[in-house]
């Protein structure tokens, strides 16, 4: 996202560099990259997501939003390159997994593309571009790929994303809930790994040579309120694209949590929602023309597209100046 006010280098930080080099164009990719252009003043909220294109369908107006404020700054990390999505436009279709296997590069392009229009700038593959893999819908064989998110140590993958958190020193977390919102095990898998690191990198005897203990003042996992579920399910009724196909019932489903249990709405406005409908343009490969955002768009207007919904599970709720008593700050 924007870092309003140039907080950090205005490139994808998916790198470390050389500082003694100066050289801005040596990139290494590997798991992070130094502080030194982050605003003293800023205060980061990291997000940890499991591939391409989830930090825009689940947190894209939240990113966009932070981006534009002074006082925010956004740090994304992501744990795989998405190799085993699907591919949705037919002349793409080779770069699948089962083809070229070419899709987990293409994805990593059109990741760039989509956060620049979000405006993010301070960007992390987690222990580098491809370290882990992206493991398919639970029970695939591709569980058990060598390099599968889904079967890394926990540990291990955590020590990454501590020396992240170490560096940036959030206030706020952001990922996924145990079910990893949608039951993918990537998701899941993101989940552990950001609480286990959450945890870790508070624990100033856990591998220092990691960088001073730091604890994370609020965790937030992403929901989706059932009353708005059940707009959406109706607004999807009968479209080409629907995403419940073959649902009953909104109460079916195997995401989305009563009103009672959100605790915050990020609300973007116009600006963010036409930079996540942007975002998500840039996933030629993962979203096609009049599919779901369109629909989303028509039936239920484009501030739809603006609004995300959390959970609060550590930390203390801020002011409560949302609609239904909901927190309309992360930072709050």
């Amino acid at each position: 996202m924007s870092e309003s006010g140039a907080r950090l280098d205005p490139v994808h930080n998916d790198s470390a560099h050389d500082d003694s080099a100066h050289d801005d164009s040596a990139h290494d990719d590997s798991a992070h990259h130094d502080s030194g252009g982050l605003n003293p003043g800023a205060r980061v909220i990291l997000f940890v997501h499991a591939h391409p294109d989830d930090e825009t369908v689940g947190t894209g107006a939240t990113l966009a939003h932070y981006a534009a404020r002074s006082d925010a700054h956004v740090t994304v990390v992501t744990c795989t390159l998405g190799e085993e999505g699907e591919v949705r436009v037919p002349q793409l279709a080779q770069l699948a997994a089962d083809q070229a296997d070419q899709l987990g590069g293409y994805r990593y392009w059109e990741y760039r593309q989509a956060t620049a229009a979000l405006g993010v700038t301070d960007t992390h593959f987690l222990g580098g571009v491809g370290r882990w893999r992206d493991s398919g819908m639970m029970g695939l064989p591709t569980n058990d790929h060598p390099r599968a998110f889904w079967g890394a140590d926990v540990d291990t993958a955590a020590a990454d994303l501590v020396s992240i958190m170490r560096e940036r020193r959030p206030e706020v977390l952001v990922t996924y809930d145990p079910n990893g919102f949608y039951g993918h095990p990537d998701h899941i898998q993101a989940h552990r790994v950001a609480m286990s690191g959450a945890e870790l990198a508070a624990d100033p005897a856990w591998r220092p040579e990691l960088g001073a203990a730091h604890e994370i003042r609020k965790i937030y996992w992403t929901t989706l309120p059932r009353s708005v579920l059940a707009d959406q399910f109706d607004a999807f009724a009968g479209a080409t694209d629907n995403p419940f196909e073959g649902v009953e019932s909104v109460e079916d489903l195997p995401f989305g949590a009563p009103d009672e249990e959100v605790d915050a709405l990020i609300a973007g406005g116009p600006d963010a929602a036409e930079r996540k409908r942007a975002a998500m343009r840039a996933y030629p490969t993962q979203v096609a023309p009049g599919d779901w955002l369109d629909v989303l768009g028509e039936q239920l207007g484009p501030q739809s597209l603006a609004e995300e919904h959390y959970r609060l599970v550590k930390g203390e709720r801020g002011t409560a100046d949302g609609p239904n008593g909901w927190e309309s700050d992360l930072l709050s």
